[in-house]
């Protein structure tokens, strides 16, 4: 069973003890290919190295909307140098978060909006952040146009994935859907259309419910699709072929 990890920040200095040993222990649970979404400027460096680690590691620049105090106007114009320079799989994590105190959400909307105007220029899928903002993003999607992409951990309802489909955007789903409580996210990915799901992690964030508080790694996306097969009541071959088709269809991956 081939996986692919769709959302994964390899990078993090949570790994940076053991980062050789945990991409082994992805690689032995079948995860043969991961994308790692940047968060900050300074980040690109070591997110590119981290990539140049193993095959299948495939970077994704960009500018998270939780660090909004690091960013710089200036960043934008670099990331474009970074973008034709390095080849990224795709622009990201940018997005929106109206659930974290103190983000300005001004600030997050010109960031996020310039960079999907850079996805657009470069015909580039972008990496989607979206907390208590699934309406806003859609709207910028909407305003800015020509897009595709993928909202990772989604958060939203059947009616805002049916308007993300439409758009051209997957969703990205993972740990959160192992809880019990999570019951509208397990209605959903058992009615949503296979063909717009992508399994993720968000390692070393979001444990599934068997490793709740610890750590998370990207071997960890086995439990992922066990969860969707079940709720689902598919095979996991099945759902382990089918998203790793999409993800390697939007980020154009071989």
């Amino acid at each position: 069973m081939i996986l692919f990890d769709s959302h994964c920040h390899l990078d993090a200095d949570e790994f940076d003890a053991d980062r050789a040993e945990v991409i082994a222990r992805a690689q032995a649970a079948g995860v043969r290919a991961q994308v790692l979404p940047a968060v900050t400027a300074a980040s690109w460096p070591k997110l590119r190295d981290s990539c140049g680690l193993a095959e299948g590691l495939h970077p994704a620049y960009g500018l998270h909307p939780m660090f909004l105090d690091q960013h710089r106007p200036e960043h934008l114009e670099q990331l474009r140098e970074w973008i034709t320079r390095e080849r990224p799989c795709a622009v990201g994590e940018c997005g929106l978060d109206f659930f974290v105190e103190g983000l300005d959400a001004g600030q997050q909307q010109f960031y996020f909006v310039e960079q999907l105007k850079i996805a657009r220029d470069f015909d580039l899928p972008v990496i989607v952040h979206a907390r208590r903002a699934v309406e806003a993003v859609i709207a910028a999607i909407k305003q800015v146009g020509g897009l595709r992409g993928v909202v990772h951990s989604f958060p939203g309802s059947p009616e805002q994935a049916d308007q993300l489909h439409k758009l051209g955007f997957l969703l990205g789903l993972g740990g959160p859907l192992t809880y019990d409580r999570a019951q509208r996210l397990r209605r959903l990915v058992a009615q949503m259309p296979l063909e717009q799901l992508l399994l993720e992690t968000d390692a070393p964030d979001q444990p599934d419910a068997s490793i709740r508080g610890e750590r998370n790694e990207p071997a960890r996306l086995a439990v992922i699709v066990e969860t969707v097969a079940e709720l689902r009541g598919e095979s996991a071959e099945v759902i382990a072929t089918q998203t790793t088709a999409n993800a390697k269809r939007l980020f154009s991956i071989p």
